[in-house]
């Protein structure tokens, strides 16, 4: 028997956790000088915490320690159980170096144990979207092997296409040069960005005015969705819920898809920034 485990940074809401028995590590974010660890919105504020970035605050994420990994797997391992566990894209943080370190002392310790990882090379919903057809295949009773297998053939068709309001906080980490921010802000030009077959995030284009940007992101899914009927199409905004809705309601009517609209946890917000938005589906090709 085995457990299978995911990460709050994969954003399922936490009724989803619940129903379908996730065990989830929790990602921390710190606003204002408070610790906080992402609760997959049981609990969480998100317009206080966009509004809070709005005004100025810069919250931070940083990396889970070894001993933090290791006091959520031991427990299973004690038990008896294996474990498997979905990560977010490896490409995204350094926190994984603390991960093995863990999981290979945890080995050691208890050699009749296995624990398995796989990297889903995206983030946020896209991450979400690969733990959420795996938990139905777990549920299913699919072995460690065949869930493997599994998402060897899901993880290079989901497709995970955002676009940002403001682009201060790409720039702020890193994303984009200081002359792009200046320029684009000027014009108000809108990058597109997506997660590449190596889970790194990859700029694809520029539109100008929101409007236009998801109007391209539209295009993307026209262009490369497949099995839209098979599998549930989610879109993610920071507190921009309204444009998010109606997003979502133009995809059901063009797609006939399963739409779900669901916030951007304040994790992934601290670097994607409040007005973003984020399309995740299955693909035919990323």
């Amino acid at each position: 028997m085995y457990q299978l485990f995911c990460d709050s940074n994969c954003e399922l809401w936490h009724t989803t956790v619940a129903e379908l028995g996730l065990n989830v590590i929790r990602m921390p974010y710190t606003l204002d000088d408070k610790e906080y660890f992402y609760d997959m919105g049981e609990h969480t504020d998100f317009k206080a915490f966009f509004d809070r970035m709005r005004a100025g605050s810069v919250p931070k994420t940083s990396a889970l320690n070894e001993y933090a990994y290791t006091e959520y797997f031991e427990p299973v391992l004690e038990r008896g159980e294996d474990i498997y566990y979905v990560t977010f894209s490896h490409k995204m943080s350094a926190t994984f170096n603390a991960m093995d370190a863990a999981i290979a002392k945890l080995k050691e310790k208890y050699p009749e144990r296995r624990i398995m990882t796989k990297d889903a090379k995206t983030i946020s919903l896209g991450s979400g979207f690969v733990t959420y057809y795996a938990a139905l295949k777990y549920r299913e009773g699919a072995s460690m092997e065949e869930l493997d297998a599994y998402l060897d053939e899901l993880i290079p068709h989901t497709a995970t296409y955002f676009a940002v309001e403001d682009l201060t906080y790409l720039h702020r980490g890193g994303r984009i040069s200081s002359a792009t921010k200046i320029v684009g802000g000027l014009l108000g030009i809108k990058p597109i960005l997506y997660f590449d077959e190596e889970g790194k995030i990859v700029s694809i284009a520029k539109a100008k005015g929101f409007k236009n940007a998801l109007s391209k992101l539209t295009e993307y899914m026209r262009e490369k969705g497949s099995e839209l009927d098979k599998y549930k199409v989610f879109i993610l905004h920071a507190d921009s819920e309204k444009p998010a809705q109606e997003f979502a309601e133009k995809l059901r009517n063009e797609f006939g898809a399963d739409v779900v609209v669901q916030s951007v946890g304040p994790v992934i917000g601290a670097h994607c920034g409040p007005g973003t938005i984020g399309l995740i589906f299955h693909c035919s090709q990323r």
